[in-house]
Parts: structure tokens; C-alpha cells; sequence
């Protein structure tokens, strides 16, 4: 049985069309939770509930609340949001396994599991007063997250056959991994304030520099991958659509990168925008590196 025969076996299930659902709510609500997150940061809010779960030993502290304490709160409410919803995604996947395919209450399981740890790492976030190696623990471990998702949704879409070039596959994954790391390097940069220290006392520069030059590799590869996919005959139109948002998130990034840096982060907005795009541009990737690799493997199979 061939990959697009296998997959089409699967589109008019039930379940399957419930699980594409929330899965998609639960990619968008980790996105919003990311931008959430970086907002926190920029406006200082990381400590403003003192506690964990509770804030101020309250479900919704109602007279502490202000703008912090407010990011800080709805932080974890979207958080728990997101684990309740994945533990629902398991247990769909697990109760309509004959249904679905094999590979995915694993997969769900995964994601759990990987939400289960970023519950942890969560709460040692505000235990240890916002150390910056679990700061980016804890980002790195939403991205990984929010990947697996988009990784599990990719799969479960069904297309069909393409030519992709197997340079185009790696192409993507490098793209892939070098974005993911740059995301870390500016997790890094936040979480221990690198960018004010270096402009006012010349403290951590070598951390703010690294991001810098760390933009060189990962636009490179990016615009590497776009060339080969826009010379690649007969590319299915996810990858081409997919190809057009890369490129246009791509440059945002750039644009917002560059403000954010003049402006001394000053403008929160944009520093926001700068680490939810690039988020949003790890997402593209992985689902194009996904995509990529099925039309591989379906090319391997026809031949």
C-alpha cells in the first residue's frame, strides 16, 4: 500500500478528523503560550505570582492582580490549558488506535510526556527565582513541543505524490536544526537580560554576539532550502505554500532582529514579535521537513 492510499484510508474517520482538530488548537493555544511567555520576560513579570501552581495561593488572585501578575496568571492557564487538552489527545489515540495510524498514540504519548516535563520545568522556574539555564530549559522544551505537534499534524495530512530531491529534505532539517538552536541562543539572551548587561557594562557580550553571528547560518540555510524548492519541478503545493511563508517570516525575523537590537529592546512589542516569528518559522520548517521527507519516501517507493 502505497503512502498516499494509506494515509486516505484514514480521512474519513472520525476520530482522526477530531484528532486533527485538537491538535491544531493545541499547536496555536503553544504558540500564543510562547508569545505569552515572552512577554512575561520582557515586561518582567517572571516572579509576579510568588507561588506555584497557585498565584498568591489563589486560582485567580483577584486583588493582586495588575499587568504582571496578570501575564504571569494567564501564562499558566494557558499552559494547563494546553496539558489538559494533550492528555485528551492520548487518550483518543490510545482509545481508537485500530482507527488511526500505529505510529501515533506513541506519538501523543511523546508529546505528554514532553509536557509533563515542561510542567517541571515551569515550576522550577519560579522555585529558583528565574535561573537562566532553566529559563531556557523551559523555552527549548516548548519549541521541542511545539514541533512534535506540528510534526504529528504534518503526518497525519495526506497528499499527494511529488518529485522532492533528496538535497531538499536535508536541506530543510539543517534549516530545521539551525533555527531551533538560533531560538535557543535567543532564549539565552533573555533570560539573562545579555543584551542590556552588554550595551551598559560590556557583560556578556560573547552571549549576545553568538545570536548575532548565528543569524549568518541559519538565513543561509533558509535561503538555500527556498532556492531548491522553487528549482524543484512538480513541488506539491504544501510545500510551495509553505515555501512562500518561510520567505516572508523569514525576512519579518530579520527586520524585527535588527529593531529589536537598535531599539536596546526598548519597544516590547517587537521584542515579542521577534521571538514568537521565530517560533513560527521553526514550526514552517519542521512541517516542510516533514512533508519533504514523506514525498522521499514515496518517490523511493514508486521507483
Amino acid at each position: 500500500m502505497t503512502e498516499s492510499v494509506y494515509y486516505n484510508s484514514f480521512s474519513n474517520s472520525h476520530p482522526l478528523k477530531w484528532i486533527r482538530w485538537l491538535i491544531g488548537k493545541i499547536a496555536i493555544a503553544t504558540l500564543a503560550l510562547m508569545a505569552i511567555g515572552a512577554a512575561t520576560r520582557v515586561m518582567n513579570a517572571g516572579l509576579a505570582c510568588p507561588d506555584w501552581p497557585l498565584c498568591y495561593g489563589q486560582v485567580i488572585p483577584t486583588q493582586q492582580m495588575n499587568l504582571q501578575v496578570f501575564l504571569e496568571w494567564f501564562h499558566r492557564l494557558d499552559a494547563s490549558l494546553i496539558g489538559f487538552s494533550t492528555i485528551i489527545l492520548v487518550i483518543l489515540s490510545w482509545w481508537y488506535k485500530s482507527q488511526l495510524p500505529k505510529w501515533l498514540p506513541m506519538a501523543s504519548s511523546f508529546a505528554l510526556g514532553l509536557i509533563i516535563f515542561q510542567g517541571i520545568l515551569g515550576a522550577l522556574t519560579v522555585t529558583q527565582l528565574l535561573r537562566f539555564d532553566i529559563v531556557t530549559a523551559h523555552l527549548g522544551t516548548a519549541l521541542l513541543f511545539f514541533g512534535t505537534l506540528i510534526a504529528i499534524a504534518t503526518s497525519l495530512n495526506p497528499t499527494q505524490n511529488s518529485t522532492v530531491v533528496k538535497k531538499l529534505t536535508i536541506a530543510s532539517e539543517i534549516a530545521t536544526i539551525l533555527v531551533y538552536l538560533q531560538c535557543l541562543l535567543g532564549g539565552l539572551i533573555a533570560s539573562q537580560w545579555a543584551l542590556h548587561q552588554c550595551f551598559a557594562g560590556n557583560e556578556l557580550c560573547l552571549v549576545m554576539n553568538s545570536h548575532i553571528i548565528g543569524v549568518f547560518p541559519t538565513t543561509i540555510a533558509s535561503i538555500i532550502l527556498l532556492v531548491i524548492a522553487w528549482k524543484t519541478p512538480r513541488l506539491i503545493n504544501p510545500l510551495k505554500k509553505l515555501s512562500k511563508y518561510i520567505a516572508i517570516i523569514l525576512l519579518l525575523q530579520i527586520l524585527l532582529g535588527v529593531a529589536t537590537f537598535y531599539l536596546h529592546l526598548q519597544v516590547e512589542p517587537l521584542t515579542i514579535a521577534h521571538h514568537t516569528m521565530g517560533a513560527a518559522l521553526f514550526g514552517l520548517l519542521v512541517s516542510f521537513s516533514i512533508f519533504s521527507q514523506r514525498g522521499s519516501q514515496q518517490l523511493a517507493i514508486d521507483n
